[in-house]
């Protein structure tokens, strides 16, 4: 039973605002430890069924502002990638271990921030690390069923696009478009699941005003942020959700 006390809100509230800055104005690679913060009090079912329509609102909140600033050939190759892994995750929802897929995509996307930091300090030599279309195809799959089963995403198409060297707001857009059209598809197996409850519907009403500020501050750190200094961001995001992604599948 979800109840909606103090000590829900207490802790629901700052999850929230977190998840919009986030997918507001640095992508989506850190927005999923909303979800794991909520599952620490609410069962992973209660935290999923809460976050999904949350995320679907800041993504309606950020759309606008990036509208048509994204790689529409790189955002294209995830979406595709990713239906087929959010029916991919609905089939196995009941029966997958989504903790290979943490430690799986936090070593991937370790392996990645330490091999362009390699790369730049001259103690790796190789030639550019632009990726493949086929590589953003599997990265949309594998972000399509990690959203599904965590709302854990972000990561793997992260890697994608910063192997792509996009400007700021072309990642930007190309994410919120991306992960727009993910959490859409995302909606219909989730009712199905029974993931959505009345007390998961007052939960949204009640904080549904937490997510739009989070949004609206997240496009405005965007703006203010330097190019260098919000690619380094994303690293770090990268980072640090790559690392907690390994600790939370190992434990």
């Amino acid at each position: 039973m979800l109840e909606l006390n103090g000590a829900f809100f207490a802790v629901a509230v700052p999850a929230v605002l977190f998840a919009g800055i986030s997918k507001g104005g640095f992508g989506s690679g850190a927005a999923f430890a909303s979800s794991t913060i909520l599952a620490l009090f609410l069962t992973p079912g209660q935290a999923l069924g809460v976050m999904l329509p949350l995320l679907m609102l800041i993504d309606a909140t950020t759309l606008r502002p990036y509208w048509k600033t994204w790689s529409w050939p790189d955002a294209r190759l995830l979406i595709l990638g990713a239906v087929p892994g959010v029916v991919l995750g609905a089939l196995l929802y009941k029966v997958a271990e989504p903790d290979v897929f943490r430690v799986l995509i936090g070593g991937i996307s370790l392996a990645f921030v330490f091999w362009q930091a390699g790369r730049r300090m001259g103690l790796i030599r190789a030639g550019g690390t632009r990726l493949s279309g086929w590589v953003g195809g599997l990265a949309g799959l594998v972000a399509g069923f990690t959203s599904f089963v965590s709302h854990a995403g972000g990561p793997p198409a992260a890697v994608y696009l910063l192997s792509r060297k996009l400007d700021k707001t072309s990642f930007q857009g190309t994410t919120v478009l991306v992960f727009w059209v993910i959490n859409i598809v995302k909606f219909v197996p989730y009712a199905y699941l029974g993931l959505f409850t009345a007390e998961t519907a007052l939960a949204n009403l009640a904080l549904a005003p937490v997510a739009i500020v989070g949004a609206l501050i997240g496009v405005k750190a965007h703006r203010i942020v330097p190019e260098r200094l919000f690619f380094g961001l994303t690293y770090v995001l990268l980072v640090v959700t790559g690392a907690k992604l390994i600790w939370e599948g190992l434990t």
